[in-house]
């Protein structure tokens, strides 16, 4: 069942219909009114981002002018919603979509394909879908899932898993995954728990204030069933600052589960549910607006970090012979623990 997603439905209803924007004209000003009112009014995280975002308006409203083409507007508008540091928030024209890199690029990647699949795998490796997966020598399952946008078939879960039956531990990839589905997200857990689990905690936007919120509203994941395989043997899931959204959700949920580890360094974040809307002219805005929260009630916006004594970055010396610090630590984790 798609428990996030049968939760996610009212709660944006009751989101849209609680409060409505004035009309703003098609023009210079009007767009950029248009643009800032409908952040003030619905976006979810100015509290964790500490923007004042009056002085935000000031600040680029006083660079306005009559005569300005659509791509100075659009690189201004840009600029603004660069102030909250928000990779889920774009401006999209026909010529361009604005993007919030720098909540990546100003980190180490602490990902290479090619020495995953060359000296980890002598290009012998298998892949499904989104997912590249093997054994390593040490006797360990290892899956890359590039994108939670990619779907999960249960059968193809099965057969993986049933590949991986010997393996004595299991390491998840999500490095460079940005995301997706958050339907992907439960159909993946649900592998890897006995019990329904808290998943975590949603909270929407009541009114236009910044701090009117609904209070908390749990949502859980439940096990496979149907006679689908599940995986009870440790598993470690490998992270770096390109683990975003959807990715970033999964980590806080499986870091809730005893026998998992999280290695390697701490996600993108991204933990607001988008929501778009139109200006005037016709760009559309997307914006986190619904608010996802962790298993014990903590924004995970800023990323959720690996366990206690697993954070690692890869040594480009290291990289540089071959080796991927990350995942060796994750296998030297698994061995000492065995």
């Amino acid at each position: 069942m798609n428990r996030i997603h049968l939760l996610l439905l009212p709660l944006y209803l009751i989101f849209t219909a609680c409060h409505d924007l004035p009309d703003h004209p098609n023009d210079i000003r009007g767009n950029f009114e248009s643009l800032w009112s409908t952040i003030d009014t619905r976006y979810c995280f100015f509290n964790e981002k500490d923007v004042d975002w009056n002085e935000v308006h000031e600040r680029y409203a006083a660079m306005l002018n009559s005569r300005m083409s659509s791509e100075q507007l659009f690189d201004l508008c840009s600029r603004m919603l660069d102030e909250l540091r928000d990779g889920h928030t774009n401006l999209s024209a026909p010529f361009a979509t604005s993007y919030y890199r720098k909540w990546w690029s100003d980190y180490p990647q602490n990902y290479n394909e090619r020495i995953v699949q060359q000296y980890y795998f002598d290009f012998n490796y298998r892949s499904l879908g989104a997912f590249d997966y093997g054994l390593l020598t040490q006797n360990i399952g290892y899956i890359h899932y590039s994108s939670f946008a990619s779907g999960i078939g249960e059968g193809n879960l099965d057969y993986i898993l049933s590949y991986f039956k010997g393996a004595q531990a299991l390491i998840i990839d999500v490095r460079d995954n940005g995301g997706g589905n958050l339907t992907n997200v439960s159909e993946l857990v649900n592998r890897f728990i006995n019990h329904r689990i808290l998943a975590g905690y949603i909270i929407h936007k009541t009114g236009p204030a910044h701090d009117a919120f609904s209070e908390p509203y749990p949502f859980y994941i439940d096990p496979v069933g149907g006679g689908h395989l599940s995986w009870d043997k440790p598993v470690v899931v490998l992270t770096n600052r390109s683990t975003f959204s959807a990715a970033n959700n999964f980590v806080s949920i499986m870091k809730s589960i005893p026998g998992v580890k999280i290695v390697g360094s701490t996600t993108g974040g991204g933990s607001g549910m988008p929501y778009s809307s139109e200006l005037p002219n016709g760009w559309g805005i997307r914006f986190s607006a619904c608010s996802i929260l962790d298993p014990e009630g903590h924004s995970t916006e800023f990323g959720v970090e690996p366990s206690y004594g697993c954070a690692v970055d890869m040594d480009s010396g290291e990289a540089a012979n071959g080796h991927d610090s990350i995942i060796d630590f994750a296998v030297s984790l698994i061995q000492n623990h065995s």
